[in-house]
């Protein structure tokens, strides 16, 4: 009698809705930084820039998708996702109710 086959199937470590780590087949969409509480692309260039100077890497989080994101409290990057930035930003001053520099 022979073992049954198994297929090595790859995982991710990505950052769920609930904040906590967990084990996912499916690699992560975005990137975040733990300390900072932001997300974005993960092509983006200002991170890209942070891990080239060697911070960052040990703050690196993942999320399968935008609303894991936010939903763990993570906001998106100014840099890489500057229109989410600015509906967030938006939403928080509403939120907050604070006003802008022109009273309104």
């Amino acid at each position: 009698m022979t073992a049954p086959h198994m297929v090595e199937q790859r995982m991710w470590i990505l950052l769920g809705s609930d904040g906590k780590r967990l084990a996912s087949t499916q690699p992560g969409t975005l990137g975040g930084h733990r300390r900072g509480k932001r997300y974005g692309r993960l092509d983006c260039r200002a991170a890209l820039q942070a891990i080239a100077r060697g911070g960052y890497v040990k703050d690196r989080v993942f999320f399968l998708d935008e609303a894991c994101a936010i939903a763990a409290g993570y906001r998106p990057c100014a840099v890489c996702m500057p229109e989410a930035y600015r509906q967030w930003k938006s939403a928080a001053k509403q939120s907050s109710g604070k006003v802008d520099d022109a009273g309104n």
